[in-house]
């Protein structure tokens, strides 16, 4: 393209034959492509038909003038940019600024000079083709901005997930400590009074020998009942028990209604048996002495609970940051991982969300340990978010051939059809602002891709299911 010959579309609108053959011909002679119309209404139709690089146009034409033309042309979007340069014979002052007001780019007054009119076509033709080429660089720029915001994002996500799993790694152990020794005393308190319940009756030497059986026997009915009574059960039995005890005229009948239906002692038949001793001077002692001993030993088994329970969160923590920032292919259990992130979803999982798992035996797979978890953690909560806490949570693990599956299934509402191909793009999020970066998806198709797999969704209102193979193997052939 040379300065004064540049090749581009031009439309021509003249209502004066003359003038239109003369420039069509002077254009056309320097290689333009020329298309003429001699009333502004041909001039709109054309314009928005196929859009020109540049409009040379007359003023005064019957129906819709110059400027009314402009007007219109600048008003569309497909035809709001397009160059228009006035040709007419007017030469007043107050002409010329209406015409650049309008929104035209130059004004050449009849009788024009040829060489005037390819000059100040040629530029802004240029001008044009110099308009489009920045505004084609400016639309990469703000592409590679944000590829760059987006990649940014990432490494700071990447370096919060190093950073977390330092600090987790460091709490643990920190924790790790205490815990085993609480562990291990309580063991042996267990033990203790697993073994020796039965014969602490005799520690109570206040208390006669010929009571001691019966304390027995109440211990070993606290042991074996396995009914776990409601508040409101153990009011109405409380209630009956009450009356039973008035009715043989048994003292303290509601201190001793409470401890009775503690020690799961309320049935007829088994109440029946330890009235004689409810009745003696020291019924009431006997009976409150043997429900601290059962007291102690459940508060043995519930700290024994508790205990085992944390120290399977450490455990879990300390697997979840064991392989953080280890760019290293590790032979790693899929079951494991899956299983130490619903361990650290614990809380939330047991307020209202029912966990089903289908796991078969696997292999050991070559893989990531730490971004793997990543993704059973993005994909559970994202699960846990869809239910809003309320159902089920199913999740498959199989083998096929030479693929692990893994597919986590939740019965929330759904993901819409119109959405589904977009929510692996980074920032897309349906979640509330401050909810959701829109970067989980989109980093676990990343990770699966880097381990050579597939992620695939099948969404219904519902059920919303993801199916991830992942090759038990990373070799060149996968």
């Amino acid at each position: 393209m040379n300065q004064f010959n540049p090749q581009g579309n031009i439309l021509v609108v003249d209502d004066t034959s003359a003038n239109l053959r003369l420039l069509v011909e002077i254009l056309q002679q320097q290689g333009y492509l020329v298309r003429p119309v001699n009333n502004g209404k041909l001039a709109l139709s054309a314009a928005q038909g196929l859009p020109p690089d540049l409009i040379l146009l007359d003023i005064c034409m019957p129906e819709l003038d110059g400027y009314q033309v402009c007007q219109q042309l600048k008003s569309l979007e497909k035809t709001k940019d397009i160059p228009i340069i006035f040709i007419s014979a007017a030469n007043e002052v107050i002409d010329k600024v209406k015409a650049f007001q309008v929104g035209g780019v130059d004004y050449i007054t009849k009788p024009f000079q040829v060489e005037e009119v390819l000059i100040r076509v040629a530029t802004h033709l240029n001008l044009c083709s110099l308009q489009k080429k920045l505004t084609q660089k400016n639309e990469y720029l703000m592409e590679i901005i944000e590829q760059l915001t987006r990649t940014q994002e990432q490494l700071i996500q990447t370096e919060k997930m190093a950073a977390l799993g330092n600090l987790i790694a460091g709490i643990a152990h920190e924790i790790n400590t205490p815990m085993g020794a609480i562990r291990s005393s309580i063991e042996n308190i267990a033990n203790f009074f697993e073994s020796q319940l039965m014969n602490l009756p005799k520690i109570y030497p206040e208390i006669s020998l010929e009571f001691h059986e019966q304390m027995k026997q109440i211990i070993q009915i606290f042991q074996q009942q396995t009914e776990h009574l409601s508040s409101r059960e153990k009011r109405q039995i409380r209630k009956q028990l009450v009356n039973i005890l008035e009715t043989h005229q048994i003292t303290q009948a509601d201190e001793i209604a409470d401890t009775l239906v503690d020690l799961g002692v309320y049935t007829s038949e088994v109440l029946e048996k330890f009235l004689p001793l409810l009745k003696q001077p020291e019924g009431y002692q006997v009976l409150e002495k043997t429900y601290k001993l059962t007291t102690l030993e459940t508060s043995t088994k519930t700290i024994h609970t508790a205990t085992e329970r944390a120290s399977k969160i450490v455990y879990a923590l300390k697997s979840y940051a064991y392989f953080e920032s280890k760019e290293t292919v590790l032979k790693a259990n899929v079951i494991e991982g899956i299983e130490t992130i619903l361990t650290l979803y614990h809380n939330q999982l047991k307020r209202g969300i029912e966990v089903i798992k289908n796991y078969r035996r696997l292999p050991l797979i070559a893989c990531y340990p730490d971004q793997l978890n990543q993704v059973w953690t993005n994909l559970i909560n994202n699960a846990i978010h869809a239910m809003n806490n309320q159902g089920i949570l199913m999740i498959d693990v199989w083998q096929e051939e030479q693929l692990v599956k893994v597919s986590i299934t939740d019965n929330g509402h759904g993901i819409p059809l119109a959405i589904q191909e977009k929510i692996f793009e980074p920032f897309f999020t349906t979640k509330t602002q401050g909810e959701g970066s829109g970067l989980g998806l989109d980093i676990v198709k990343k990770i699966i891709n880097k381990h050579h797999g597939i992620i695939e969704l099948h969404s219904r209102s519902g059920k919303t299911t993801f199916t991830i193979s992942l090759p038990i193997e990373q070799n060149q052939e996968t």
